[in-house]
């Protein structure tokens, strides 16, 4: 019998290409908000990782991602190439965490 923990990373495996959420939580029947757990679950492990889907600057206005032009897309997962390590998250501010 295998988890839906594990089946998310099975999904992964067996995918050809990165996988939204909205497809994932479609594939497995399980609610968007509980498969994004899961899949940060995997993340944290170093087995999955978040592909690079949005632009860093609006090329009108260099507004970065405050620019309403931007379309956000959904976010994108993949397997992590093994032995690599998951990006370290940024400090919540720039001011007071130097």
């Amino acid at each position: 019998m295998t988890t839906t923990l594990r089946a998310v990373l099975q999904a992964f495996q067996s995918a050809e290409a990165p996988l939204s959420l909205g497809q994932l939580a479609a594939t497995l029947d399980v609610s968007p908000p509980l498969l994004e757990g899961m899949i940060e679950y995997w993340v944290r492990k170093g087995r999955l990782r978040e592909t690079g889907t949005t632009a860093s600057a609006c090329a009108a206005c260099h507004q970065g991602s405050a620019c309403p032009l931007i379309v956000k897309m959904p976010r994108r997962y993949e397997l992590a190439a093994p032995g690599e390590r998951a990006p370290e998250t940024p400090p919540p501010c720039g001011c007071c965490h130097a």
